[in-house]
C-alpha cells in the first residue's frame, strides 16, 4: 500500500474509480449505491443513480431476464455470476455488460442488499455475434456444399443411366438397319428393295427421335432448360397436325378430339406440338386398345389447357412419383420403343412456357393436362421471343 494516502481514502478511490462497476441494490430493488465509473458509462452523475429502480437501467428483455432468471437464482443459491444485462443509458443508448451478483445477508438470512459487478463487453459481444455470424455462414457454406454434391452426384448417375440406356436402346435399330442393308443386296425385286428401305428408313427415324429426345435431355437437365422459340400462334392447325400423325401411325387406334381455342397462344409451335405428341403417344401406349383416346383443348381465364385422356387401369400410386423423371418407362402394351424421356420433356417444354402439367388417374380413366399462360409472359408480341 502507498503510505501516501490513507487506507479510507485508497479504499474509496479504489471503488469509485475502478475499471468496473459496483452497484448495491436494497431488498426493494432500488439503487442504495453506486460508483463513478458505472455512472459515467451510463452518463449519469454519481448521486443520480440512486433511488432510481434497477429495472430502470434496464431494456425489456433484461427486465424480464431479471424477474424470471437472475432473482430466483439469487434467493436460491445467493450468487449469480457471468451473466449477460443490456444496460440503458441516460439518453437510451444499449449498454451491452456481463455482470456478477452476490447477496449479503444477516445471521437470521434475512436480505440486506445485493451487490452487482458490472464489466462493459462491447467487444465481447461483437465477438460473440461475429463468432454466430460465421458459424451460421460455415452451416450454410456447408448445406450449400452438400447440395451442391448431391446435384452432381444425381447428375453423374443420370449420364451413367443415360449412357446405358442410349446404348440398349439405339441396338435394335441399329441391328435393324445392318439387316436391311444385307438383305438389299439379296433383293430379287424393286418391291422387295422398297420394303426393306422403308424398313430402314423407319428404323432411321426412331433413332433421330432417340438423339432428339437426349439433345432436350441434356439441354432441360444438364444445361440452361429447353429452348423456346415463341410467336402468336394458332393452336388448333398444330394440334391437328399432331393428331393425324399419330392417328396415320397407329390406325388401329381412335382418337377423339374436341378443340376449342379461338385465341391465339403466344408459345413455341413445334415444343407445343412435341409436347402433344408425347402426352398423345404415351396415352395411346398404355391406354385400354380397346376405347379412344380422348384429347380437349380450351382457351379460358387466360389459360390454355390441353388435356389427354385414355381408358385402363389406374397408374399405382408409386409410379405417378416418378411418372416425369428421365428414363421413366412404366409398362406398356408391347415393347418399349422409346427413352423413357417423353414425359420428362414435355414437363420440361410445360414449365418454359410459365404451365405445368398434372396426372389425375382412377380404375376407369388416365387424364394428363397441360396448363400454361395463354400470353407466356404477359403480353402478346408480333415477333418470336428469343
Amino acid at each position: 500500500m502507498n503510505n501516501n494516502y490513507p487506507a479510507d481514502s485508497d479504499f474509496e478511490d479504489l471503488y469509485e474509480n475502478a475499471p468496473c462497476g459496483y452497484l448495491s441494490v436494497r431488498p426493494d430493488g432500488r439503487i442504495d449505491r453506486a460508483n463513478r465509473t458505472l455512472a459515467g458509462w451510463m452518463g449519469y452523475q454519481s448521486d443520480d443513480l440512486p433511488g432510481m429502480r434497477l429495472s430502470d437501467l434496464l431494456n425489456m428483455a433484461g427486465r424480464i431476464f431479471l424477474e424470471t432468471h437472475v432473482a430466483p437464482l439469487l434467493r436460491m443459491q445467493g450468487f449469480f455470476d457471468e451473466f449477460a444485462l443490456d444496460l440503458l443509458t441516460k439518453s437510451g443508448a444499449r449498454l451491452p455488460a456481463i455482470a456478477n451478483a452476490r447477496e449479503r445477508r444477516t445471521d437470521a438470512d434475512a436480505l440486506l442488499f445485493t451487490r452487482l459487478t458490472i464489466m462493459r463487453a462491447t467487444d465481447r459481444r461483437r465477438y460473440e455475434r461475429e463468432l454466430i455470424d460465421a458459424r451460421k455462414e460455415s452451416d450454410e457454406l456447408k448445406s450449400a456444399l452438400e447440395e451442391r454434391l448431391q446435384q452432381e452426384r444425381a447428375n453423374a448417375e443420370l449420364r451413367e443411366q443415360f449412357i446405358a440406356v442410349l446404348g440398349h436402346d439405339l441396338r435394335n435399330p441399329l441391328a435393324s438397319i445392318a439387316a436391311g442393308a444385307r438383305l438389299m443386296l439379296k433383293a430379287k425385286t424393286p418391291e422387295d428393295a422398297l420394303r426393306l428401305e422403308a424398313m430402314m428408313q423407319s428404323s432411321v427415324g426412331r433413332m433421330a427421335k432417340m438423339i432428339e429426345s437426349v439433345m432436350d435431355l441434356a439441354r432441360g437437365r444438364l444445361g440452361g432448360g429447353i429452348s423456346l422459340s415463341k410467336s402468336i400462334t394458332a393452336i388448333e392447325p398444330v394440334l391437328d397436325q399432331v393428331v393425324a400423325e399419330l392417328t396415320a401411325a397407329h390406325p388401329e387406334r381412335r382418337i377423339e378430339t374436341s378443340f376449342e381455342v379461338e385465341t391465339p397462344v403466344f408459345c413455341d409451335p413445334a415444343r407445343i406440338a412435341q409436347l402433344f405428341s408425347n402426352l398423345l403417344g404415351n396415352a395411346i401406349s398404355h391406354g385400354a386398345p380397346d376405347q379412344p383416346v380422348r384429347v380437349q383443348a380450351t382457351a379460358k381465364a387466360e389459360m390454355f389447357e390441353l388435356s389427354v385422356a385414355n381408358g385402363g387401369a389406374a397408374i399405382p400410386e408409386e409410379a405417378r412419383t416418378r411418372l416425369f423423371q428421365p428414363f421413366y418407362r412404366g409398362k406398356a402394351h408391347g415393347p418399349s420403343q422409346g427413352l423413357g424421356l417423353g414425359l420428362y420433356i414435355a414437363s420440361e417444354i410445360a414449365k418454359a412456357h410459365g404451365g405445368s402439367i398434372g396426372v389425375d388417374s382412377t380404375d376407369t380413366e388416365t387424364k394428363f393436362t397441360l396448363r400454361m399462360p395463354l400470353e407466356g409472359d404477359g403480353s402478346l408480341r408480333p415477333h418470336s421471343a428469343p
